[in-house]
């Protein structure tokens, strides 16, 4: 598991003859399996970004994780396996529930890294772009329509 702190993870996984080689694969691919990490407010929007936007759900195997968004102030609600990803992630506040076989820990943090995954899945109103509206052509060449101008042929 990789993660700066500040909105991005990476997880992978890797197996070798021996340890140190294992880890080091498993390093690489985590780096190369970074995705970005969408935080957001649980009330108002004073201060940094603290949680996750929505509620997300995340299943691999057996093991569904549930993220629920929290108040400021109430911390990492969790197991200490998805609560090490979130922290790497970066989410300071943050309900989590979980159902399956959780002790298959890998099935445990990749249920938990692809609930992560989702939350740049959809967009909030907060974050849609303003877009130009061009005129219509018939708005905007109304004065040579009106004008009865003869058709040229090609």
């Amino acid at each position: 598991i990789v993660g700066d702190g500040n909105g991005h993870i990476g997880v992978g996984a890797r197996v070798g003859k021996e340890v140190s080689l294992a880890i080091r694969a498993s390093m690489i691919a985590a780096k190369l399996n970074i995705v970005p990490v969408r935080r957001g407010y649980w009330g108002n929007k004073i201060g940094e970004p603290h949680t996750i936007p929505m509620k997300v759900t995340g299943k691999c195997g057996s093991v569904a994780v549930r993220l629920v968004p929290a108040p400021r102030g109430t911390g990492i609600v969790a197991a200490p396996v998805p609560k090490k990803i979130l922290e790497f992630a970066g989410v300071e506040d943050v309900y989590t529930s979980s159902c399956g076989k959780t002790r298959t820990r890998g099935n445990f943090i990749m249920a938990t890294f692809y609930a992560l995954r989702k939350t740049y899945g959809f967009l909030t109103p907060d974050l849609w772009a303003e877009t130009e509206v061009s005129r219509d052509p018939t708005d905007e060449h109304s004065d040579f329509l009106t004008m009865g101008g003869k058709m040229i042929a090609a």
